[in-house]
């Protein structure tokens, strides 16, 4: 059982030390300003003691610093772009907060005014949602590990994402970015505003998956940079592998790129020296040119499959269609992202029921 401990401090000052015998068969104590917090302890680590969920609390002494070094070996389920990502957030946004203090001594306060600071330091919500989603996946991991009882990081509110505008070319902007852009990637404009491809896609594609008589090309491969190393894996969802058919104006392109008989394994979009495309240094030393020639500043890469869903939803393709061809995993995210651009089912549902009412 749990007893308390009366103790005098210097000042005249009382103090309570509660001592208890766990279930490691150590004695341990732990000290309170006031009896009635001492006696809630006392009561809360006996019944913990009985339904198993006592936790060791020389376990939670550990530092959080020591602590993402013993935790991140087990993320190896992930990507290594994925890897790379937590530990930059963890390195710039988390450990120069938090790296020094011991799991146990977090708390829910702690984290809701580093969420602020973040916030106030002027970091996109995305960036502040990414930062916590890593420190709460440190903590979910410190429970499993019985050394925090729970994770302080639950109910942390975090700030709004607002939905970023999207930006749709027209075809004739298509033609006309494509006219402008360096010849070399004419092609990969028009695969990303008719395909619907990412840059990673199109960045990993391979002439072995081309198939220009049939006008199909399998996206089996993406192409990540990761700590200045490129390289390629399959997509990062089952529904991201998927064979996309492509209208001629695309292929038509594409058949210039390249002679009758392609290495299988040559790359698709190359360097003008043959090596594989940086997706950064194209961006700057091709993209962002281009599009201000263009006059079309601000339009971004990831605008281009925006582009094409759009085209696609204007040339009658139905939300199954689309998210099919956009590699989406659910018609949901579909009629989330595009319902807004399906103005015309309204009116032919409206029509359908009166000419059913009608006879």
């Amino acid at each position: 059982m749990a007893y308390i401990v009366k103790r005098r401090l210097k000042g005249g000052h009382s103090a309570y030390l509660v001592r208890y015998h766990g279930p490691d068969g150590r004695t341990h104590s732990r000290q309170f300003a006031k009896r009635v917090d001492a006696d809630r302890f006392a009561n809360t680590t006996e019944v913990a003691k009985h339904d198993g969920s006592w936790i060791d609390p020389g376990r939670g002494r550990i530092l959080f610093a020591d602590w993402v070094a013993l935790w991140e070996p087990s993320q190896v389920h992930l990507r290594p772009s994925s890897r790379a990502r937590d530990e930059s957030y963890l390195k710039v946004h988390v450990l120069p907060r938090f790296g020094d203090v011991p799991l146990a001594k977090i708390q829910n306060a702690d984290l809701r005014t580093w969420i602020s600071d973040l916030c106030a330091a002027g970091l996109a919500p995305s960036t502040v949602h990414k930062a916590k989603q890593i420190v709460s996946k440190v903590l979910d991991a410190a429970v499993d590990d019985r050394r925090i009882p729970q994770n302080p990081a639950t109910r942390v509110p975090v700030p709004r994402i607002e939905r970023e505008e999207m930006r749709y070319l027209t075809p004739a902007e298509v033609n006309h970015l494509a006219d402008t852009i360096d010849p070399r990637y004419r092609a990969l404009v028009l695969l990303g505003a008719y395909g619907g491809l990412r840059l990673g896609e199109m960045l990993g594609l391979r002439w072995g998956r081309v198939n220009l008589l049939r006008r199909r090309i399998q996206v089996a491969e993406i192409s990540v940079e990761v700590r200045g190393e490129i390289t390629y894996g399959p997509p990062k969802t089952k529904a991201g592998a998927r064979t996309v058919p492509l209208p001629s104006v695309v292929t038509n392109e594409l058949a210039k790129l390249t002679d009758a008989n392609p290495d299988p394994g040559t790359l698709v979009f190359r360097s003008p020296h043959g090596a594989p495309l940086r997706a950064g240094q194209f961006r700057q030393r091709v993209w962002y040119p281009a599009v201000s020639a263009a006059g079309l500043e601000g339009v971004r890469i990831h605008d281009l499959r925006h582009t094409a869903v759009a085209l696609w939803i204007a040339a009658g393709a139905n939300p199954k269609e689309i998210a099919v061809r956009a590699g989406h995993s659910s018609v949901v995210t579909v009629l989330d992202r595009y319902g807004h651009l399906y103005p015309e089912a309204e009116d032919r549902l409206s029509d359908a029921l009166d000419a059913m009412a009608n006879g």
